[in-house]
């Protein structure tokens, strides 16, 4: 049986590698050895940011709808309450970008929840 030598496929491996370390610093550019250990840890951060993304979103929206709701004299936990309550279906994200973007729309929906506000 003829000897098969595996060249190409440690070529096109080291290849595919390094093109994941592109842009990265010192030896995790180039060195296979560094740039391995690199790509696996900028695949985990990347795996675990993903998720993580939608949290500090979720935070950024509750955040923003409290700042929008303190002048009117409302806590946040009330306000959410008094939309379940009312059967409103907007979700955080859509609250916080009227509140940001459209404040005059966000006041009638305050008023619309018959809530007793100190504005």
């Amino acid at each position: 049986m003829p000897r098969v030598k595996r060249g190409t496929h440690h070529v096109k491996r080291r290849r595919n590698i390094l093109k994941k370390t592109k842009g990265m610093m010192w030896g995790r550019k180039s060195k296979l050895k560094l740039a391995i250990t690199a790509e696996l840890k900028a695949g985990k951060y990347a795996y675990r940011d993903r998720r993580r993304k939608k949290r500090d979103f979720r935070r950024l929206w509750t955040v923003r709808l409290n700042a929008a709701l303190r002048p009117h004299g409302v806590s946040y936990s009330r306000f959410i309450a008094a939309l379940k309550t009312a059967g409103v279906e907007l979700d955080r994200k859509v609250l916080s970008a009227i509140a940001k973007d459209h404040p005059a729309v966000f006041d009638a929906i305050l008023k619309s929840l018959h809530m007793p506000t100190h504005a």
